[in-house]
């Protein structure tokens, strides 16, 4: 069970290290980053969609089946196309997918709270106040007031880099919290009448 706590932990502090790189990378070069992830997603849709159409071509039997994949191949390539030539479209829709990614690891963050609380950690309103303002972080990216992407995107970087130091901040807690009850539990108690 330790050895499955210390697995857990290590992907948390991983998870949240990157969360910090994505943020500051997206805070540094916000109009490139976004530029240049559309493009590749693009790219990666255009392509599935012509495999798809050729590998139609050239089988013989056309059955209905095969006639599904070659009209998903012709949505996926033209979908892809379609990105290529307008990422701005695309562009606009990452705060709000990134909106809701946030608000869900912020009512993670304020379960992890609770459960701070359960263990007696004096401090684990911090952990919920990391966690509402993540939710509120979160549903201000979707209810999105800013008019230009690139600052949109550099408040995505700054909640990702928010979100990773928070994390690492919660973790620590829970962590030093159970190694203190694990001590407790695995004190040895001697006895008063044993001793000589």
């Amino acid at each position: 069970m330790t050895e499955f706590l210390k697995g857990l932990k290590a992907n948390y502090t991983m998870s949240a290290i990157l969360s910090i790189i994505m943020g500051l990378v997206l805070l540094i070069w916000p109009g490139t980053t976004t530029q240049i992830v559309c493009t590749m997603l693009g790219i990666v849709l255009l392509s599935y969609g012509i495999i798809q159409i050729v590998m139609f071509l050239w089988t013989r039997e056309k059955t209905v089946f095969s006639q599904g994949i070659l009209l998903l191949g012709i949505i996926f390539a033209v979908i892809g196309a379609w990105i290529i030539l307008k990422p701005e479209m695309i562009i606009m829709a990452v705060p709000v997918i990134v909106g809701i990614l946030i608000i869900i690891h912020g009512l993670h963050n304020i379960i992890q709270a609770v459960d701070l609380k359960r263990e007696g950690y004096e401090k684990w309103w911090l952990a919920l106040l990391f966690g509402v303002l993540t939710v509120l972080f979160g549903a201000l990216l979707i209810y999105n007031p800013f008019g230009a992407v690139e600052v949109v995107v550099r408040m995505i970087g700054i909640f990702m880099i928010y979100d990773g130091v928070s994390d690492i901040w919660i973790i620590s807690r829970l962590s030093k919290i159970r190694k203190i009850k694990e001590k407790i539990v695995d004190a040895e108690f001697i006895d008063v009448e044993d001793i000589p």
